[in-house]
């Protein structure tokens, strides 16, 4: 081989090196685009893409992705290799990947400001000053007209969801941080590939049931999924066809009678029943497309409206009160409740059929107790949110004031039954008074349950008195022999046995 030929092959086995290397890393990057945000695999991924130097923030390593991914893209655009229509096969779909990834964080910070916008703005849609240059950015990377306008509203979509999930759900401890992955999942799917795929248009068939406690947010995770449904958008008035705050509508169903609930949700026709003076739209008209209705309280709805709603989510038609004509319904249902759904439906309270359906999916909000056993420092974060939300931004003073009342009136072990929603109040009260009185009847119970850990601490209770005052506690909390049964996996029987003896061990501490 002569030193020429030896030249070329050396430097032909470097370039085929270099273009395994950059193909690797479009290859990451792809991977990255589809990993949930919210989950261990993308933080992962960021990481590797970016390069960026230990102990980095969440920002700086996102910065650093953004920066790198650019970069091989401006390299391309000058090798005049950032064209869609040079590639094919796999390849191919690498590159679209990674081109969207890239415009999407180009414009992170202008999706932020039209969501803001469109908060103030409320039903009516924002104009988007900058789609033009996003379509047309997409249009120079080989993508076609119909597909960039799709893709822009995907942009939307995915922003507004990010948005609302880290906004509406604050909290770092483990249970929060897989709620949050939970709910992107509920939104987009675990794999987005399929969302992207097929399924961007197809969400509303995918029901969601939410469960937790009371004052455990269950409200806002419905307004985290609802707020971010799929709206598409029209080149010719440049704007969304819908606003995201007209496309999530929520109802209290246990405020209603039965007779008045099927009116608000149906709609009725004029003289379907005394006082019906004109034709009335229910909620499920009123619905916008790729929508969202929130039904709270779902627990506390007869078997009547049950087969009503049934028939909306196996066909997808109901029928306004008095009316035999059929409308279509074309949003999609999430519904929440804080009672315990297994024992209803044991009970024949809840229809098989009817949770079946409803139960595409099924999140369990975490309670306070558990969020700050998980992570101390999750009080912190949650008294920051709620303060900046009621007063703006907190000195430390304030911050600090309002922490030393909370441990000097409730203490650190407080079990919070209020949950989130009771902490909120217990901010407001500070405020006002200074102080944060725990109602008597939660106070009975707390001191209750610090007397059996103190006697279990200290070894001077036997087996049964253990079950007892367990069985006790429970009783206080949750109100029914069924349930200390269901918790205790003892008979009923046997349950209401050691709840009695319980409550008088408690009575007599």
């Amino acid at each position: 081989m002569t030193l020429f030929a030896y030249y070329l092959y050396i430097k032909c086995m470097g370039s085929q090196k270099d273009r395994t290397a950059e193909w690797t890393f479009f290859e990451t990057v792809a991977r990255a685009a589809f990993a949930n945000p919210f989950g261990e695999i993308r933080d992962d991924l960021d990481v590797v893409i970016g390069g960026a130097a230990p102990g980095s923030s969440a920002e700086e390593i996102l910065q650093a992705v953004v920066i790198r991914i650019e970069q091989r893209i401006n390299e391309m655009q000058r090798k005049g290799k950032a064209d869609l229509r040079r590639y094919e096969g796999s390849r191919r779909d690498v590159l679209r990947t990674v081109f969207l990834f890239h415009l999407f964080h180009r414009h992170t910070e202008n999706f932020d400001r039209l969501i803001q916008a469109q908060l103030k703005g409320g039903d009516s849609p924002s104009r988007v000053s900058f789609a033009k240059e996003v379509l047309h950015g997409l249009g120079g990377f080989g993508f076609i007209e119909e597909e960039a306008v799709r893709f822009f509203a995907v942009f939307y979509q995915l922003r507004r969801a990010f948005y609302f999930i880290r906004n509406g759900l604050v909290g770092g401890s483990l249970s929060m941080r897989s709620l949050r992955k939970h709910l992107w999942d509920c939104v987009f799917t675990h794999d987005m590939r399929w969302f992207e795929s097929r399924l961007w248009d197809r969400m509303e068939d995918f029901s969601v049931l939410l469960l937790g406690e009371t004052g455990t947010g269950k409200g806002a995770a419905a307004a985290a999924i609802g707020r971010s449904g799929f709206i598409p958008f029209n080149p010719a008035t440049n704007s969304f066809t819908e606003s995201f705050t007209r496309n999530f509508i929520a109802t209290n169903l246990s405020q209603y009678s039965e007779g008045v609930l099927e009116s608000e949700l149906f709609g009725h026709r004029k003289g379907a029943f005394t006082g019906a003076v004109e034709n009335h739209e229910g909620l499920f008209s009123r619905c916008a497309p790729h929508g969202v209705i929130f039904l709270d309280e779902i627990g506390d709805v007869g078997a009547p409206v049950q087969i009503k709603l049934l028939q909306v989510l196996q066909e997808r038609i109901f029928f306004p009160v008095g009316s035999h004509e059929a409308k279509r319904f074309s949003g999609r249902i999430v519904a929440a409740t804080n009672r315990p759904l297994e024992d209803m439906l044991t009970a024949g309270k809840f229809r098989e059929d009817f949770f079946y359906r409803l139960c595409s999916d099924v999140i369990t909000l975490p309670t306070l107790r558990q969020r700050l056993q998980e992570e101390p420092a999750e009080m912190d974060n949650l008294l920051d949110s709620v303060l900046s939300r009621l007063a703006g931004e907190a000195s430390d003073r304030e911050k600090q004031l309002v922490k030393n009342a909370l441990k000097r009136d409730v203490g650190p072990d407080y079990h919070w039954p209020g949950n989130v929603r009771e902490l909120e109040q217990a901010v407001k009260r500070i405020i006002l008074t200074g102080r944060y009185q725990v109602m008597k009847g939660e106070k009975q119970k707390q001191d209750a349950a610090d007397w059996l850990v103190l006697r279990m601490k200290e070894g001077t209770l036997d087996a049964e008195g253990l079950l007892a005052g367990y069985c006790g506690l429970l009783y206080q909390h949750f109100s029914t022999y069924e349930d200390v049964s269901r918790r205790t996996d003892l008979d009923r029987r046997t349950a209401k046995k050691y709840v009695q003896m319980g409550l008088a061990l408690l009575k007599a501490r």
